[in-house]
């Protein structure tokens, strides 16, 4: 259920975009799609405009006739420029606004809910091509993995263990959580909304990997990265995936000496 205060956003900006004629479609993505949805959810928004490009001072003001516009940033960190994230006030929103050309759109992860549109032009579009959402390089990660195992137990030997936790995160946001979500037929985003998607088995697995600042809650919880990544590779991988036997069973020793 969507809550009534985002449909109101949405309905408005609706209304300001479809005014000006450089503006094509308003269409909502993420949460919005699968409809779980929140109070505390995000707004992820697809502005498909005309013009090719549009400078940084227009989408800013787009954004401000949204609505009580309190601070908004352009989204490099995560690769996408064309991403403004928008934060407004009364009420409080985190809404993302991505600003899209026309035929950008045939390239996407997801297919939209379209809000609003001229002429059925993102309807049409949207029929005559096909979502696809990345999945892993499980080479890639395998390729990878014993050799990240090794760092963290030599952060653990060395006695940095907030270099550890954070290594930790990095393996559950980037190996363990997307994994896990693939075995569940799940899109692979990471650790996001976990705690929902994942059955308790699961969820448990990825909460032993997370540690304290010590050395036996660090190593406890190395063990059981790796005890759960050898779990999701046998579920997930294929076999055409080339496991490093020699490293991992190198580097598992060395765990077993620190």
């Amino acid at each position: 259920m969507k809550p009534v205060f985002f449909q109101q956003f949405i309905a408005s900006f609706s209304d300001k975009l479809s005014s000006d004629k450089d503006f094509l479609a308003l269409a909502a993505g993420g949460s919005w799609i699968d409809g779980r949805m929140d109070r505390f959810s995000d707004i992820d928004l697809v502005i498909v405009h005309r013009s090719e490009t549009l400078p940084l001072e227009q989408r800013k003001a787009v954004a401000q006739s949204a609505g009580d516009l309190l601070a908004c940033f352009t989204g490099e960190h995560v690769g996408e420029p064309r991403l403004l994230i928008c934060l407004y006030n009364n009420p409080m929103l985190h809404v993302d606004l991505k600003f899209v050309h026309l035929t950008d759109m045939t390239s996407r992860v997801e297919d939209p809910v379209v809000i609003w549109e001229r002429d059925s032009i993102l309807t049409n579009l949207l029929s005559q091509s096909t979502a696809e959402f990345p999945y892993p390089d499980f080479q890639w990660i395998e390729d990878r993995f014993w050799i990240w195992i090794h760092y963290a137990a030599a952060k653990i030997g060395r006695g940095e263990y907030f270099e550890t936790t954070t290594f930790f995160s990095f393996m559950q946001q980037n190996v363990l959580g997307p994994l896990a979500l693939i075995k569940n037929k799940e899109l692979p985003k990471g650790v996001r909304k976990i705690e929902q998607l994942l059955p308790e088995e699961d969820l448990q697995w990825m909460k032993s990997t997370i540690a304290e600042q010590n050395r036996e809650s660090c190593l406890n919880a190395l063990q059981n990265t790796v005890q759960y990544y050898r779990l999701l590779r046998e579920a997930v991988m294929p076999p055409s995936i080339k496991p490093n036997k020699r490293a991992e069973e190198a580097v598992m020793t060395y765990v077993a000496e620190i």
